[in-house]
């Protein structure tokens, strides 16, 4: 499991975007790698300037081929409209839906 933090010299070094990347090896497709992407979180202060687009296209053209992952898989609570729009917008195809248990 990977966090990563976004910085930028135009915030002051602050925290811009996070994310959680988790590599899954599979029994499913064949035994193929997924990559699960988590807790995408940009700055309200930084929302529509191409950050979030920016580290999603990281995860899909560099991560995700790197760590052999042939399906980058994404999560959002049902509630987060904006976010599933966002990715929808990057051919991002809601297909599943999920299931969770807290005690």
């Amino acid at each position: 499991m990977t966090l990563v933090v976004q910085t930028s010299c135009a915030t002051d070094g602050r925290v811009v975007a996070t994310f959680q990347l988790t590599r899954i090896p599979g029994m499913a497709r064949r035994g193929s790698t997924r990559l699960l992407v988590e807790a995408v979180r940009v700055s309200s202060t930084q929302r529509s300037g191409g950050v979030g687009t920016a580290l999603m296209r990281w995860v899909t053209d560099e991560a995700a081929p790197s760590l052999g992952a042939s399906l980058v898989q994404l999560t959002s609570d049902a509630a987060r409209t904006d976010a599933h729009r966002f990715s929808e917008r990057l051919d991002f195809v809601g297909s599943h839906v999920g299931f969770k248990f807290t005690r």
